[in-house]
């Protein structure tokens, strides 16, 4: 029998769904990719036409969001057309989820879409008492949310106390919400986050993610770095120029102790000093031309020769009760967390990541360099998971973290992100800001804060005059001294600015600094006369643009990976400016 030829198997390429999504994978990696196909973001839409939840849709759906649903309860009508891109002259007279789903489902077809044309209230199955508009009581149908991962809500006349029920609701499910807001040349975005919202895949700056370890070397590095260097002056000019620079600031670490008492390079002169030690021992008369690995060492002086510390996220971790107060039911990352303290308790370091920079060095040198980190950082790992493990046992937990989520925080521990989730930022009767946020504006003349204060004072109006728009001649200039020229226009401008003062008065209210409303007035007016020109309609340049930033958002808060804004973005279309806030 004649034996077959060996042949090595057929190469894989990529899959139909990895090359579709080819560029987005390289961002937030297959576990992003998949928390998105797992979500189900619901679009809230009340009277307006919409257009920023829909933008904002749009750019979720072409990425490959599960699914998503659209509560609107209205028809199409010719002023939709003009500014929503998701419907036609035959959409007409029809349901605008109906319409809009339909066509929003053409850009991705592994998309659920799902409308419902129903209004706001039907939805909730809500009978909203008016004295207490957030008790979740008032809801016959109290799972109305359950099913979403995430909730978009647009801003509209008459759904104030609908926003303050679904606020409640979201944060007492811990339900990410996001509050929608374009008018005119201006929009601004809020978002309610789960409190505590932990991130542990921020995804740093690479150059500031290296953790070598050369103050508190251990003993398999210890030993690699002496066999290289031990006969470093007898060396061949070629190996010479090719000892990895950890190696080369290790030895001469060892040199420095030696004559300063034991002690390291602290202090700036001292690291100054040290660098001109290193670059002192460069040989300049090396045919190959100059030694690179010696120009790295002496650059990574100052950044590599620091004592280990608590980062200020991760020290605010730790801190918190949920990660020293354990119990059955523990989310995952305060199981992690409290093993990871109990690391740095015994060792006074974090786990090692494990990951080495790109550095001149011969290739086996390099490699067996990588392996030492790598052992060193899987060591950790396992001490934590050890540690971890011992935890669960003590509380009986049924269902064990999985190793990788726990080689995740181990490896990202240092850049861990925890945000205190609050309630939407936006009016509330008797609701109080910082005075702080107002003496921004007197402080920064450019500041962006007018813009949101004139939004607060916006939907205080509608709250209070729900069946009107305050509106003027649309060709009417932007200004607030051509709007005021109209009588017709005159009464709602100086509605909108008594309200602007109402909000001002009782931001400011407070142990604070006094703030005038007088003194803040004139950079709100200008901001109020447009929205008074704009008649509460969208421009769909600005809600595009503005569901572009929202998208952004949604997809940080869903993967769990970047940095979300906490908790406030106003965009300023006239200056093409944004700005965030935490109010």
């Amino acid at each position: 029998m004649t034996a077959r030829p060996l042949t090595p198997p057929p190469l894989q390429g990529p899959t139909a769904k990895e090359k579709k999504y080819d560029r987005q994978l390289r961002l937030w990696a297959a576990s992003g990719q998949q928390a998105l196909e797992d979500a189900h973001v619901l679009l809230l839409n009340g009277g307006s036409p919409g257009v920023v939840g829909v933008e904002t849709l749009k750019n979720l759906i072409l990425p490959g969001i599960g699914s998503y649903t659209i509560v609107d309860g209205n028809v199409v009508a010719e002023k939709d057309l003009g500014i929503n891109f998701f419907l036609t002259d035959h959409s007409l007279g029809k349901s605008r989820a109906d319409e809009t789903c339909k066509y929003l489902t053409e850009l991705n077809p592994d998309v659920q879409g799902y409308p419902v044309q129903k209004s706001l209230r039907d939805f909730l199955g809500s009978a909203i008492p008016s004295d207490a508009p957030d008790r979740l009581s008032s809801l016959t149908n109290p799972n109305a949310l359950d099913k979403y991962s995430l909730v978009l809500f647009v801003a509209s006349k008459q759904n104030y106390p609908l926003l303050r029920l679904v606020s409640s609701y979201c944060a007492a499910k811990a339900l990410p919400l996001f509050y929608l807001h374009s008018l005119g040349l201006f929009s601004h975005f809020s978002t309610q986050l789960p409190d505590p919202f932990p991130i542990v895949d921020t995804h740093p700056d690479p150059t500031s993610t290296q953790d070598l370890r050369l103050l508190d070397p251990w003993p398999e590095l210890q030993a690699f770095a002496k066999s290289k260097t031990e006969n470093l002056n007898t060396l061949s000019n070629h190996d010479h120029g090719h000892v990895p620079y950890l190696l080369l600031l290790l030895r001469f670490l060892t040199d420095w102790r030696e004559s300063h008492d034991g002690n390291p390079p602290s202090e700036y002169r001292e690291k100054k000093e040290f660098k001109s030690l290193v670059e002192s021992k460069a040989r300049t008369d090396n045919p190959e031309g100059g030694e690179e690995n010696f120009d790295e060492a002496a650059a990574a002086v100052l950044k590599s020769l620091n004592k280990p510390s608590l980062p200020s996220g991760l020290r605010q971790v730790l801190e918190d009760p949920s990660s020293k107060q354990l119990q059955q039911d523990s989310a995952n990352f305060w199981l992690i967390a409290n093993a990871i303290q109990k690391f740095h308790q015994k060792h006074g370091s974090l786990p090692l990541p494990g990951a080495l920079p790109d550095m001149k060095a011969q290739s086996q040198d390099y490699i067996q360099l990588q392996n030492i980190y790598k052992a060193k950082s899987r060591r950790d790992i396992e001490e934590v998971t050890n540690s971890l493990r011992s935890t669960e046992a003590d509380l009986k937990r049924q269902t064990p973290v999985e190793a990788k989520e726990i080689e995740s925080f181990c490896k990202g521990a240092a850049f861990v992100k925890l945000i205190k989730g609050q309630p939407l930022p936006v009016y509330a009767p008797n609701a109080k800001a910082p005075p702080t946020s107002l003496q921004n504006i007197l402080d920064d003349e450019d500041s962006l804060l007018p813009i949101f204060l004139a939004f607060q004072a916006y939907d205080h109006w509608l709250h209070e005059n729900s069946n009107t728009t305050p509106q003027t001649d649309p060709s009417a200039p932007f200004s607030s001294s051509s709007s005021s020229s109209s009588e017709e226009a005159k009464p709602p401008l100086e509605a909108l600015k008594q309200s602007a003062t109402q909000t001002i008065d009782l931001n400011a209210a407070g142990d604070g600094p006094q703030i005038n409303a007088d003194d803040i007035m004139p950079r709100i007016e200008p901001i109020l006369a447009e929205f008074v020109r704009a008649a509460g309609a969208e421009l769909h340049n600005i809600s595009a643009l503005t569901g572009g930033m929202v998208a952004q958002e949604v997809i940080k808060v869903l993967t769990k990976q970047y940095i979300p804004i906490d908790n406030t973005c106003v965009f300023d279309g006239i200056a093409s400016k944004s700005a965030v806030f935490r109010l």
